[in-house]
């Protein structure tokens, strides 16, 4: 497989016209490029930063696509499926144009593949950064004994506690984000927030989920402050959302989870998630991100 097989391009009309039935072909495997995608489509392509996206295809000698990259920095670039001559394509490729690389997120098998093809035709050095497992709701369990409070839907007048909440979420989770005003704006906008609240209305945990694509939402992000976690917060919090996004008629419902947290996989499994696949981010040469 040579380099220029696989196609790059900073249009994501051309992208989705190209590459978006593909990625619909298989919601639940390809929802961070899905759910990214459209943010970009609603929200402009800039909305990670000033560097343009990249995004790119690789296509069956009949024009059908097999895999797709997709990079907004300063996020590790995301890939689906690919094998290991696919994979080291695309490192060459990506080589080529000299820009700055962070890691590779996408599914287990195909990140490390990149990972690998990415430290022997660069020499950098590559680590495992984090190790997710991607789950789909099966039958929702709203998990006993339900904690006291109510959930309610976020709104104009929380948003500087959803912009706190989110920036402790990054840190903790050690990501690289977004503008945290313009995060809080778009997710107030469509109702993508809901608190879960004491009697007396004070904020006790957050939970979100992606706006629907391709039948599909993500459940995120799921957040309780640090005094306030072990409670039951966020899983009566994610349960709402989760129940909301059925009632709605999403037909999967998904989140990842934190394979090094044991914790919070047993929540979720408790609430009705199951798994669906292993997922990988590389770090490349200690670059945050």
């Amino acid at each position: 497989m040579r380099p220029d097989d696989w196609y790059l391009t900073e249009d994501l009309d051309e992208f989705l016209a190209r590459a978006g039935d593909f990625l619909r072909s298989r919601p639940a495997l390809h929802t961070v490029p899905l759910t990214v995608a459209d943010a970009l489509r609603r929200r402009g392509l800039h909305l990670y930063g000033g560097h343009a996206p990249l995004f790119g295809l690789l296509a069956a000698d009949d024009g059908t696509v097999r895999a797709t990259l997709l990079h907004t920095p300063p996020f590790p670039a995301n890939v689906t499926a690919l094998t290991p001559r696919e994979a080291d394509a695309l490192a060459v490729r990506f080589a080529e144009l000299g820009r700055t690389l962070p890691g590779v997120s996408g599914p287990q098998e195909a990140a490390e593949a990149f990972a690998a093809a990415w430290q022997r035709r660069t020499g950098t050095e590559v680590a495992v950064g984090r190790r997710q497992r991607l789950h789909r709701l099966g039958e929702l369990t709203v998990p006993e004994p339900r904690p006291q409070g109510r959930a309610r839907i976020a709104g104009p007048a929380d948003r500087d506690l959803l912009i706190r909440w989110f920036e402790e979420f990054v840190e903790i989770t050690g990501g690289v984000g977004q503008d945290t005003g313009n995060w809080a704006d778009a997710r107030i906008s469509y109702g993508g927030l809901t608190l879960w609240e004491a009697a007396d209305g004070t904020p006790l945990a957050m939970a979100g989920a992606t706006p629907e694509t391709a039948g599909q939402v993500r459940i995120a992000p799921v957040y309780t402050p640090a005094g306030l976690r072990g409670r039951g917060y966020a899983g009566a919090a994610t349960a709402e959302v989760s129940r909301a996004a059925r009632e709605a008629g999403v037909a999967e419902i998904l989140l990842f989870t934190d394979l090094d947290n044991p914790t919070s996989n047993g929540l979720y499994q408790r609430i009705g998630y199951r798994p669906v696949a292993d997922f990988t981010v590389w770090r490349f040469g200690g670059v945050e991100g």
